[in-house]
């Protein structure tokens, strides 16, 4: 590989480490407690190295909001896409949830950091409406899968689900490895249990044209 190329992909491996150690420090001391020096320490490099990446501690905050930002997105993305609802509601579940999971899991000390209160709002505002967003993407599916729905109980039955998962999601991200699925899986149960009287006395619309997915022939 040419020089310049290896130059850049030591500084993008450079950023990542700092990005990563102002997460920790950030979600430890609060942003208004935190130093540049703690940041350097926590990542293994003098301070002089973290100012050639970042001037100060609100460029480190803002790029660590930034993504954060990007990977929610790209959660959301994955987590609610309308043109899954018909599937069986433990798989529709269980691809809503993953992505959610996953992110969270990838960014443990994001949450605590976007949620101290002591970043500047301009860093947290676009965070936050992403995370209040999940209610609305939540109801967006369940409009999909049951489009006679009425506007109110489909509101309150996506704000529910997403307490749900919220009341979990913590115990999932701090048991260990070993132990996650398990509580992956009570988490999907408990949704399903949930969800599942809506097909009562509304079942999914299907055009009887529409040919019969994978799921559906076996």
């Amino acid at each position: 590989m040419p020089e310049e190329p290896r130059r850049q992909a030591r500084g993008q491996r450079r950023m990542v480490q700092l990005l990563d150690a102002a997460a920790v420090v950030f979600a430890e001391a609060g942003y208004a407690k935190a130093t540049t020096n703690a940041i350097a320490r926590q990542a293994g490099v003098s301070p002089g190295t973290l100012y050639q990446f970042f001037a100060n501690k609100e460029a480190l905050a803002e790029a660590l909001a930034e993504r954060y930002r990007s990977e929610l997105a790209a959660a959301h993305q994955k987590a609610f896409d309308p043109g899954t609802a018909q599937l069986p509601l433990p798989e529709l579940v269980d691809r809503m949830i993953r992505p959610m999971v996953e992110v969270n899991l990838e960014n443990p000390g994001f949450k605590a950091l976007f949620g101290s209160g002591d970043l500047p709002d301009k860093l947290t505002a676009p965070t936050r409406a992403l995370q209040k967003a999940v209610t609305g993407r939540v109801a967006e599916v369940l409009a999909a899968r049951y489009p006679g729905l009425p506007t109110d109980r489909l509101e309150t039955t996506a704000a529910v689900a997403t307490q749900i998962f919220a009341a979990l999601l913590g115990t999932i991200v701090t048991t260990p490895a070993a132990h996650r699925e398990r509580w992956i899986t009570e988490l999907n149960q408990a949704l399903v249990g949930y969800l599942t009287p809506l097909g009562a006395d509304l079942a999914p619309t299907l055009s009887t044209h529409q040919p019969l997915s994978v799921a559906d022939s076996g």
